[in-house]
């Protein structure tokens, strides 16, 4: 079993408010959930009101298919124009590395 996880950190731009964030990151969040069948949830920041950090999980039988997913999510998070990324973190492992 391959285990990946990739985390999003933005800074939002003219937001002045943790209600205006909320309205920036939860269509995101939702999105990534509804489009690549992920976990994916605010993760960090959780009190600022200009940054945000997005997490990302997946869990596959096949490496390839694990890449191909985080490549995906990598992808749709790099391109949303309503939010600049600062940074993304990725990491893989096999289950078998965990013990």
């Amino acid at each position: 079993m391959w285990i990946g996880w990739c985390e999003f950190d933005y800074l939002l731009g003219d937001v002045h408010s943790l209600k205006q964030k909320r309205s920036l990151v939860k269509p995101i969040v939702a999105e990534l959930k509804r489009r690549f069948a992920v976990s994916a949830a605010e993760v960090d920041h959780l009190d600022l009101h200009r940054r945000a950090a997005i997490g990302v999980g997946v869990v596959s039988p096949d490496r390839a298919h694990l890449v191909d997913v985080l490549d995906s999510v990598e992808r749709f998070g790099a391109s949303r124009p309503e939010v600049e990324l600062v940074a993304v973190r990725r990491r893989i492992v096999e289950s078998d590395d965990l013990d």
